[in-house]
């Protein structure tokens, strides 16, 4: 990062498979960060997390990263509350009070005076909200059938962490709940989603920022997430190769293969502008 540093005065950046694996710091990442704010750096942690800023705050201090480190945590989750807070477009207006919340256990709280009723009955469901989920216990496929009959009743969802896949510490890749939200779709069903890729919360990052646009830049791991919201919202972005996509690049001594990035930026039509096999300074 110490070359690409001097190019912008703000970064958001991804937290998990970018920062740490949700147990620890990846190697550097705690340096790295720290050189950035010594540099005069704005840094917000861009999240697809479906917990709130706050609760962010307190896990990447039991890893390891102080709150000094960052100016603020948006996430995926702050942006669905916020929208079905205020409620200012179509959509989330049109939507009941009645909610089939898709969730971990214990992670309901997101909707806490938001003036909603959580329903355990598909039939009683005026829409659903995909938030998190714990794999294996939690699958697509045990929830078919609450999917089937919520797309037979045309109930709207919301999904509020677009991720399709998350990486767990020990490198397995688990579903994540955007991969209910695409179910969902393939279903015919309506989805809204809150998040990386989507407009809504870069719109917020980068009213904090304050900032012109060709000085911030978005640096994650996912070429579907945080390349693609970067570039429709007319961002630099700078991949870490060491994330998510691993396994498809080619490595060698020197780092990852450039010819096998741009054959997988080809292949998703998604490309940063830089590539980093790390975060690292």
């Amino acid at each position: 990062m110490a070359s690409l540093a001097p190019h912008f005065d703000g970064f958001l950046l991804d937290q998990w498979g970018v920062l740490h694996d949700g147990v620890r710091p990846y190697a550097g990442a705690v340096e790295a960060l720290a050189a950035l704010r010594s540099a005069g750096k704005a840094i917000l942690i861009l999240s697809n997390s479906g917990r709130r800023g706050p609760e962010n705050e307190i896990l990447l201090s039991r890893i390891g990263f102080s709150r000094s480190l960052y100016d603020a945590v948006i996430s995926a989750g702050d942006d669905a509350r916020d929208a079905l807070l205020d409620r200012n477009d179509p959509f989330h207006a049109a939507l009941g009070p009645r909610c089939f919340l898709f969730c971990r256990e214990g992670e309901d709280h997101l909707v806490d005076g938001l003036g909603l009723t959580l329903v355990s009955d598909i039939d009683q469901a005026d829409f659903l909200f995909a938030l998190s989920m714990d794999p294996p216990r939690q699958s697509i496929a045990g929830w078919k059938k609450i999917l089937d009959r919520a797309a037979e009743r045309r109930l709207p969802m919301i999904c509020g962490n677009p991720d399709i896949v998350r990486v767990s510490p020990d490198g397995i890749l688990l579903e994540a709940p955007g991969a209910i939200a695409r179910a969902y779709e393939e279903l015919g069903g309506a989805v809204r989603y809150h998040g990386k890729p989507h407009g809504r919360i870069y719109d917020t990052c980068l009213r904090l920022l304050d900032l012109p646009r060709d000085r911030v830049a978005a640096i994650g791991d996912s070429l579907h997430h945080d390349v693609a919201g970067a570039a429709g919202c007319g961002l630099d972005s700078i991949l870490v190769a060491g994330g998510i996509h691993r396994g498809e690049l080619a490595w060698g001594p020197q780092g990852v293969d450039p010819e096998s990035c741009s054959l997988l930026f080809a292949r998703t039509g998604f490309a940063p502008q830089y590539v980093v096999p790390s975060f690292i300074w």
